[in-house]
């Protein structure tokens, strides 16, 4: 690059420069090797787009002839006949006579120069295959050769034209190097390509700015500015406008394209100081510049990320796609909590979409100054909403169920029930409470009956219990008693001594009697083979449509599971002549709770029956709750609201009444930090789901909603009675 586009200043960029090295070590390509001075050779990066490769260097071609070419007589009257022929043959055919010469005459300088020759008529031709196989080999062999400069000419924009970028930019820019006048402009030109379509963004926008600083015509300017712009919009890496700006100068035409583009990557890095230093060195330097609107603007956004509005709180949810309806339960919630006080809710649509969420999370914590933010729910959008969270220092209170949400940062929260929390309650109150040590689990091959499970077992195993039994069924099945034979031992008979020994015995006392006699009472002696039931408690992690379809088939198999029902477990004894009657607790999680069924009691006990009585679920909320501020929460709902709440309803209305707590206090924050460290102190906050505090990790942590199934519907159970309910 010509020295008086550039200039070399103390800037505090260069700091910033080893920032950038360093935070994109890891994905910097490589430095290649050899000689030559092309763009960008300094970094060894290209693209900045995750590109592994080495940037082409120096001239490709050796220094020194490999071949001694002598003059030879003979050689040259063959050339002087092909040359003669060359004057009215077809090009192709009077490529194929030099190359004659040149296979007859290998080291002599005719055979040189007809390859030289062929090499020309092949590229006029359009036959750029061959025209680079033929200045290939003769450059190879004597770089000094006289139509040295012109072969690698042809070579470069031969290579060009068949798809050889790295091989075009390689050899055009060597020469662009060492040419002058228009013939350099346009060896850089070619260059640009070959970089652009080689995807080495950088080299090409190295060029680009040279080319913009030394054109001799407007349009040639204008053309050139036009790549810069296109090149840096998602193309060249940041590095490389980071490096190009250290060294350039304001008059290059290309230096505002540029130094805006610095400021944007100022701006996702968060990096505030050099963003408004940069954005105020553009506005002096080019004030009326197109992109001036725009960083004028930017500028203004920085300014204002510090301008909190103590009483504007934002909401990220999706109140349109797929999760409309839980957004807008959500919302319900929310609005419930804070009617009646002076909290500015600003209420952003996601659709379910990230980029919608990251765009919505910038405008809430620039825009709208909002002090705090809750939402979103979705795993994908909650993620993004809290990587922005955590870079822009803005509370989050999300509702999402994703594990370990919180593990992004301080400024993360999350108030939402989680499979993990069901089952470390569930597993809690059967051991206990309930003293149970051993247990067997029915569970769906889907995600949410994995998790649910593997969570379980771990809690089980954790507190010295074990699980004798698991078998998983498909998450559509509608049968299950193949499922329930084999959890307690009656699928595979052949591996039971006591079914062996039965067998012997049936074959002994039927010796003599027809196959009818003898294959009814190998029947008789299989039904009445004893199920296994080395368990206390059945953990089955699904909805309670399958539910309702699990237990009679565990009927089926003598699993007793109404253990709360004494007149039935009489019955049963006396049916049996079991008097040790041995029984089962069912246990759930939340996807157990249904609507009312045409009877009036829920839908689980109205297709269930007698076989899901005695079960015991948990829930994040449960709205026949006898706890006083849940209650509170259901009168209130209901005078507003059409219908019962629900759980998303319920988690809404008391993420947003911890919110409104804190800044109705006498001592609310007045800023984001003071809000996080509030939020952080929250302490039994009594509310629609519980008495909720958070952890040191940000996880809202509270008593879950222990429910017992029974035939008159769902209760639940107090903690003092909880004790009482069925079990063996």
């Amino acid at each position: 690059m010509h020295t008086h586009t550039m200039d070399v200043r103390p800037s505090p960029r260069r700091a910033l420069l080893l920032a950038l090295v360093l935070l994109m070590s890891a994905c910097k390509t490589p430095s290649a090797t050899g000689g030559g001075s092309s763009p960008g050779h300094s970094s060894g990066s290209s693209s900045g787009q995750g590109r592994n490769e080495d940037v082409p260097q120096g001239d490709p071609f050796p220094s020194r002839p490999s071949v001694e070419a002598r003059k030879d007589a003979q050689a040259d009257q063959a050339l002087a006949q092909a040359i003669q022929q060359a004057e009215t043959a077809p090009r192709k055919q009077a490529a194929e006579a030099f190359l004659a010469v040149r296979k007859a005459y290998p080291q002599t300088t005719a055979g040189q120069e007809a390859l030289y020759r062929a090499g020309v008529l092949f590229y006029d031709s359009q036959d750029y295959v061959n025209a680079r196989k033929t200045f290939n080999e003769l450059l190879f062999e004597n770089p000094l050769h006289p139509q040295a400069t012109e072969a690698k000419r042809r070579l470069g924009r031969a290579a060009l034209e068949v798809g050889a970028f790295r091989d075009a930019y390689q050899t055009l820019y060597s020469l662009a190097e060492r040419a002058e006048g228009a013939e350099r402009i346009q060896l850089l030109e070619d260059s640009v390509k070959a970089a652009e379509k080689a995807g080495l963004y950088g080299q090409a926008l190295r060029i680009s700015v040279d080319l913009a600083g030394n054109a001799q015509t407007p349009e040639a300017q204008q053309a050139a500015v036009a790549r810069v712009q296109q090149l840096v919009e998602g193309r060249a890496g940041f590095m490389d406008v980071a490096e190009i700006m250290e060294e350039l100068s304001p008059a290059n035409p290309a230096w505002p394209v540029l130094s805006f583009k610095l400021a944007r990557i100022y701006y996702h890095l968060r990096d505030w100081t050099r963003l408004e230093e940069q954005l105020n060195r553009f506005l002096a330097e080019a004030p009326n510049h197109p992109f001036a609107g725009q960083a004028r603007e930017l500028l203004a956004r920085a300014t204002r990320r510090v301008d909190v509005q103590t009483k504007t709180v934002g909401v990220l949810l999706p109140l349109s796609g797929r999760y409309k309806a839980v957004g807008e339960a959500v919302l319900r919630g929310i609005k419930l909590a804070l009617a009646g006080s002076d909290i500015e809710l600003v209420v952003k649509d996601t659709q379910g979409d990230v980029n919608v969420t990251g765009q919505a999370m910038e405008q809430l914590a620039f825009d709208e100054g909002a002090i705090a933010v809750l939402g979103p729910i979705t795993v994908d959008e909650s993620r993004r909403a809290a990587l922005l969270a955590e870079e822009l220092q803005v509370p989050l209170l999300t509702l999402t169920r994703q594990e370990d949400i919180t593990g992004i940062g301080p400024f993360v929260f999350r108030n939402m029930l989680t499979n993990s929390a069901q089952a470390r309650a569930i597993a809690d109150f059967a051991m206990k409470q309930k003293g149970f040590k051993s247990f067997a689990m029915l569970y769906p091959n889907m995600t949410y009956g994995v998790e649910l499970a593997n969570d379980f077992w771990d809690h089980v195993v954790a507190n010295g219990g074990q699980v004798r039994g698991a078998e998983t069924y498909d998450h559509d099945q509608t049968t299950f008693t193949t499922e329930a034979k084999k959890l307690v031992g009656r699928y595979y008979l052949e591996d039971r001594l006591d079914y062996i020994e039965g067998v012997r015995e049936v074959q002994k006392e039927t010796t003599g009697q027809d196959a009818f006699r003898r294959r009814k009472a190998m029947e008789k002696m299989k039904g009445n083979v004893e199920p296994i039931i080395d368990f206390e408690a059945i953990f089955i992690p699904d909805e309670w449509k399958r539910v309702s379809l699990v237990a009679p088939a565990l009927a089926v198999e003598d699993i007793v599971t109404n253990a709360c029902d004494a007149r039935d477990l009489e019955r049963i004894r006396k049916t049996t002549g079991r008097k040790d009657l041995k029984t089962v607790m069912l246990l759930g999680t939340n996807a157990w709770s249904s609507g009312k069924g045409a009877s009036g009691l829920p839908e689980l006990v109205e297709r269930g029956g007698k076989f899901v009585t005695c079960s015991v679920y948990v829930d994040g909320f449960f709205v026949d709750s006898q706890r006083p501020a849940t209650q509170r929460f259901v009168k209130a709902y209901r005078q507003a609201n059409p219908g019962d709440p629900g759980l998303f309803e319920a988690y809404g209305y008391d993420s947003a009444r911890m919110v409104r707590q804190l800044l109705e206090s006498k001592q609310a924050p007045k800023s984001r930090g003071e809000f996080r460290e509030s939020l952080a102190n929250v302490k039994d906050f009594d509310g629609a789901t519980g008495k909720t505090s958070f952890d040191e990790k940000r996880e809202a942590r509270k008593p879950l909603f222990l429910l017992s199934v029974s035939n008159k519907g769902v209760t639940e159970v107090p903690p003092e009675q909880s004790a009482a309910l069925g079990g063996s």
